[in-house]
């Protein structure tokens, strides 16, 4: 029983990463269910067994991949450190995830932000990424409450966050960026710290 579960999520997280890599490359509206079936050499009938729709899979599809991103943050807000090298250890796990698994980066930007109509039902707002914004408020209230961040409010200190880290994995991915995206880690660190030090 168990292998056939870990079988069944091995499958899953498959279907995951081809509709991410098909949904950033052609577009949403132009990827459909027989194009994931076909790439990943399946039945559309065999992926409806794991997604009910293109739409419960977008959602899906987001959902995991602000877990698997939530989860490195996590890590990162319960090491015992200094706020300014926690901001620079979050940096360079958001890039390594961007290095690691950049069709699923690739499809929060080019899909979860462009296409939000797809997100209504149940993706209002940030419940889709309910995790990476939980480990982001983490990080800010800890930073304030112990005087290393000035107070403000939330929304502008998350995108103080969030901003530069999307948009740094944009250019790379674009090819625009003169050197290595993990070259820029201390340099885009440096400053979000400044941006939020006390």
């Amino acid at each position: 029983m168990a292998i056939r579960q870990t079988l069944k999520e091995r499958k899953r997280l498959k279907i995951i990463r081809t509709a991410c890599r098909l949904f950033a490359q052609r577009g949403y509206y132009n990827t459909t269910m027989p194009d994931i079936a076909h790439a990943l050499d399946m039945s559309v009938g065999n992926l409806y067994n794991y997604f009910e729709s293109k739409e419960d899979l977008a959602k899906e599809i987001m959902l995991t991949v602000s877990q698997w991103v939530g989860e490195r943050l996590k890590k990162v807000n319960e090491l015992e450190m200094d706020f300014k090298e926690k901001i620079r250890l979050l940096v360079r796990s958001f890039f390594e995830i961007a290095l690691e698994e950049p069709e699923l980066i690739n499809y929060f930007l080019r899909v979860f932000l462009v296409n939000r109509e797809i997100f209504k039902e149940g993706c209002e707002g940030f419940a889709c990424v309910a995790s990476v914004v939980t480990e982001i408020m983490v990080l800010l209230s800890d930073g304030i409450e112990k005087g290393a961040f000035r107070d403000q409010s939330f929304f502008p200190a998350f995108t103080t966050i969030m901003g530069p880290l999307g948009g740094m994995v944009f250019l790379n991915n674009e090819g625009v960026l003169e050197k290595p995206l993990m070259e820029y880690v201390d340099e885009v660190a440096e400053n979000i710290w400044g941006a939020l030090k006390a």
